[in-house]
């Protein structure tokens, strides 16, 4: 009989938490209640390229400078002198025209065909 009651006694706790736990309102992590965050930085034109491949910039500064914003890190490109839709750090040409901006990062990374993205 003892056993029985302690059973009863431990049920009974636990349905009494639980129906706590619902009345205080604490949230799901795994529900639908919360919209997944964009994953365009913020003030940046998004490029889809041949091959999938995409980046993002931020015209900054007038228009003077361009940041290229990589998934893992961020470089600051100046306008060329010699263009403007040319922008350049080193070895790294960004050329924005449009429907076929292009983006050469040395000689491992070529972005061609890129095409900037509606801002949803």
């Amino acid at each position: 009989m003892a056993k029985e009651l302690k059973q009863l006694f431990l049920m009974t706790g636990v349905l009494l938490a639980l129906n706590a736990c619902s009345s205080i309102g604490i949230s799901n992590p795994f529900g639908s209640e919360s919209q997944e965050q964009s994953r365009t930085p913020k003030n940046a034109t998004a490029y889809v390229c041949d091959g999938n491949k995409t980046f993002y910039v931020q015209i900054q500064n007038n228009g003077n400078d361009a940041w290229l914003i990589y998934p893992d890190h961020e470089v600051n490109l100046t306008k060329a002198t010699d263009s403007n839709n040319r922008f350049a750090s080193g070895v790294i040409s960004l050329v924005v025209d449009g429907d076929q901006t292009t983006l050469n990062d040395g000689e491992k990374i070529a972005y061609t065909g890129c095409k900037p993205q509606l801002k949803k």
